[in-house]
């Protein structure tokens, strides 16, 4: 298949979105089994899917929802409490500020009872609380139960044909309430439902229709990987401009054209080198993609861990240094020797090694235009491996079409810059962004770990000196190693050094109180405004106070003429924590937030119990009862039989009369993402309000 046929296939793949479903990914298979002495135990065997977990009942306080076993029953006495079976997992969560521990693939739950009376039958009732994460959702907390009935007589089998014996399944028979449609895959509410029908499903509520069907997943994919791959592009000549570069442009290209009797070989020999090249730089993505598929979450570790978000600053400060020609960041002589060599080998073999060489030999100016990508990449998405690979591929694309149209266009040569000092200063110029980008990294360390050390003003300040340092630079007031003594101060220079004067004028207004955020250009870079010297965390969400019932929110939005944006949430939903923290704060997302929705958090783990006549139970079949009992299980109900959905964090933007707005999104995503659900269905509202 050729590679443009492929790309596309990829791209198709990617921009095909398929509308979220009600998720269950854990399975239960309930036993019991005779331990003698009148004893026995009572075994409920969970089974995830892959990628899935659930939380050990032995997690630390507010990180999450700790799994609940409890056996109860007629004729039975408890012996102990209960334990867990299974390899936990511990490991450290950013948004919860502790460890959080788990089991994924397999987990069991035991407890040991005994007859109370040895002559007659036990009823024994199971009942487990647990929640379900992956790395970007969590699912509802869910409350279910098991019965069967135990005979003193022996031995409870787990195989169908004994449990008929003397383990007799007892499920009893819940009110009709809402079971599952499996031929539609949704729920629907009966109307012998002891919660009132019309406080669950909104009739007006289509998500499948919505009234418009802009900021929709296709949209947002297929953008965000050609950004990536546009900023490749850039960053590839730029790196061309520097001085490990540049000299080797007219070199090589002449040695096509030049070293070859036959010059329609030459240039086909050319030709190949930029596809060479082109593939190369391709293929430094490929770790990335096996390290994505064993690790699994690990670039969303990444993103939100503390000390990687610090060793990234470190980096980005020692690329600087070598930018600024202190020192050269330079691979083993030893593998650019060995390349060389192997360009002896002659015809197709020896132009893939010259393009090695040249990738090698270059790297101590890419080597950091690349780690900037690489690190750009890692902290802004959840599709790490495929960004880069289009942002590599972009690098590689802008080096091989240059190489490929000079050896194509010899003559065009002779129109090129002489090297020279120019390209020292491109040097230092990215050394100074790249002093700049590192602040962004412990930015986000600071964030992440909620010492709030870093404030916007005092990141804005840090920014004014690196960008008038770059001025002064410029203009020839300050110089590094490899500058001349009394560099010529071209008029290039000027026109940077003013803009550079002109950015400093513009940071200098975030320094500024102001209703209004400012710096737009810089959201996301720049840290939240809350985390400022002239705004206190207040109670609430980033000073929010969001209503926790839907039917409030839905006449304080008739009363304010805004649409609702319904953020199914948890208390224990890492998720939810980090899209309240790194998403919502941003100054270009929380303005929106709070001038121009009604915000409607509904909590699916709320612990606080229904009025009596409000609790019912729920059928799901196969032995398994699903409990409604508390206002966390009303609005969990509340999202299924509305939206046919059961993760969170989920967003819905209906306007007040109940009507969806846009394709609802779930999950954990990236605040160019986010913003555009936003602005897609906000903007909607205001022109057809």
């Amino acid at each position: 298949m050729k590679f443009r046929n492929w790309f596309l296939l990829v791209l198709l793949f990617l921009a095909t979105g398929i509308n979220a479903q009600i998720k269950n990914p854990v399975k239960f298979t309930f036993t019991i089994s005779e331990l003698g002495n009148n004893q026995y135990e009572a075994v409920l065997n969970a089974t995830m899917e892959s990628g899935w977990h659930i939380y050990s009942k032995d997690i630390p306080e507010d990180t999450g929802i700790p799994t609940e076993y409890k056996v109860s029953g007629k004729n039975i006495e408890l012996i102990g409490k209960f334990s867990e079976v299974g390899k936990k997992h511990e490991e450290f969560s950013e948004a919860f500020g502790g460890n959080i521990v788990y089991y994924s693939n397999t987990a069991g739950f035991k407890q040991k009872f005994k007859l109370k009376d040895g002559t007659k039958p036990g009823d024994v009732v199971a009942e487990i609380t647990y929640q379900t994460c992956d790395d970007r959702v969590c699912l509802a907390p869910n409350t279910l139960e098991f019965n069967k009935q135990v005979s003193p007589k022996g031995a409870v089998k787990e195989t169908a044909a004994e449990m008929a014996g003397p383990v007799k399944d007892s499920v009893k028979a819940p009110v009709e309430t809402a079971v599952p449609d499996p031929a539609a895959g949704t729920v629907t509410v009966a109307e012998t439902s002891k919660l009132d029908p019309k406080q669950l499903k909104i009739q007006s509520i289509d998500f499948q229709k919505p009234l418009t069907d802009c900021g929709t997943a296709a949209a947002k994919v297929s953008e965000n990987y050609w950004t990536y791959l546009f900023l490749g592009f850039i960053g590839g000549l730029i790196a061309l401009l520097t001085p490990c570069v540049f000299p080797m442009i007219p070199l090589t290209v002449s040695f096509f054209t030049k070293g070859s009797k036959d010059k329609a070989k030459g240039k086909r020999d050319a030709l190949i080198y930029g596809f060479f090249i082109l593939m190369i730089f391709v293929l430094l993505s490929v770790p990335f993609h096996i390290i994505d598929g064993i690790a699994g979450n690990v670039f969303n570790e990444i993103s939100t861990s503390v000390w990687l978000n610090i060793a990234f600053f470190i980096i980005f400060i020692f690329f600087a240094g070598s930018f600024f020609g202190y020192y050269d960041i330079t691979l083993p002589s030893s593998i650019a020797n060995k390349s060389s060599k192997a360009e002896e080998a002659g015809g197709i073999i020896g132009i893939f090694f010259m393009a090695l060489t040249l990738v090698i030999v270059s790297f101590s100016c890419t080597g950091p235009i690349l780690g900037s990508l690489l690190g750009s990449a890692v902290t802004g998405s959840s599709n790490v491996p495929m960004l880069l690979t289009f942002a590599l591929a972009g690098f590689g694309l802008a080096w091989a079409i240059i190489f490929g149209l000079l050896a194509l266009f010899p003559q065009a040569l002779q129109s090129l810059p002489k090297s020279g000092g120019w390209m020292n200063t491109v040097k230092v110029v990215l050394g100074f962004v790249e002093l700049a980008l590192a602040l962004k990294f412990l930015s986000k360390a600071d964030l992440v770990s909620k010492t709030f050390l870093l404030k916007r003003e005092l990141f804005i300040v840090i920014w004014v000196i690196i960008a008038f340092g770059l001025a002064l630079y410029l203009f020839g007031l300050i110089r590094f190693p490899h500058d001349d003594k009394k560099p010529k101060i071209s008029w290039g220079r000027r026109i940077l050094g003013i803009l550079g004067i002109g950015f400093v004028i513009y940071l200098v207004q975030g320094l500024m109180p102001a209703e209004r955020p400012k710096l737009q250009l810089l959201s996301g870079i720049l840290p939240p405004l809350n985390v400022s010297y002239f705004h206190d965390e207040k109670d609430g969400i980033l000073g929010m106070h969001p209503e926790h019932d839907f039917f409030t929110a839905v006449e304080l939005a008739k009363k304010e003429n805004k649409p609702i944006l319904i953020d199914f949430t948890g208390y224990g939903c890492e998720n939810c924590r980090k899209m309240e923290e790194f998403v919502w704060s941003q100054p270009d997302i929380l303005p929106i937030l709070q001038n121009d929705v009604v915000l409607a958090s509904l909590y699916v783990d709320d612990k606080e119990e229904l009025p009596e006549d409000q609790k019912t139970r729920i059928d799901l079949g196969e032995g398994q009862v699903k409990k409604v009992k508390t206002i966390g299980d009303r609005w969990s109900l509340f999202q299924q039989v509305n939206f046919n959905n059961n993760s969170q964090p989920h967003y819905v933007l209906i306007t007040p009369d109940g009507k969806v707005i846009n394709t609802p999104v779930s999950g954990y995503m990236p605040k160019e993402d986010f913003k555009k659900f936003l602005e897609c269905g906000t903007g909607y509202f205001k022109k057809n309000k």
